[in-house]
């Protein structure tokens, strides 16, 4: 086993996950609400802008709790920033609001969202 924590820290200033969870259920899941499309569009848009893996990550994960019809949820780490609802189409407004339209407000520079209130609205 060997622990990494340092290398990962110097390389990476963010991460997002995408629930792409599918369950047979009554229930919402993010699978069937555009969950695989949702992460690719988060891809895309970071690919873009040369920001995928280094200095952002994406991470498919299951279920964040935040289950819905209307789309999927994400997480922003270490941001501590959390979305419901998302759908491939509401990506880059919400990504831009978080890393600039450039990808680049991320590490030590980031002192907060900028736009509050902006394209992405708060419960």
């Amino acid at each position: 086993m060997k622990r990494r924590t340092a290398e990962q820290r110097d390389r990476l200033a963010a991460q997002v996950f995408v629930c792409t969870n599918e369950r047979d259920s009554e229930y919402a899941c993010c699978a069937e609400v555009g969950g695989r499309e949702t992460l690719e569009a988060v891809k895309s848009w970071l690919r873009e802008r040369n920001a995928f893996w280094s200095p952002i990550s994406v991470t498919e994960t299951g279920c964040l709790g935040l289950c819905s019809e209307s789309g999927t949820a994400i997480a922003i780490q270490p941001r501590n920033e959390w979305y419901s609802d998302v759908r491939p189409e509401d990506v880059p407004a919400l990504l831009e609001a978080e890393f600039g339209p450039n990808a680049d407000r991320v590490g030590d520079e980031y002192n907060g969202r900028v736009g509050e209130g902006g394209p992405v609205a708060d419960d």
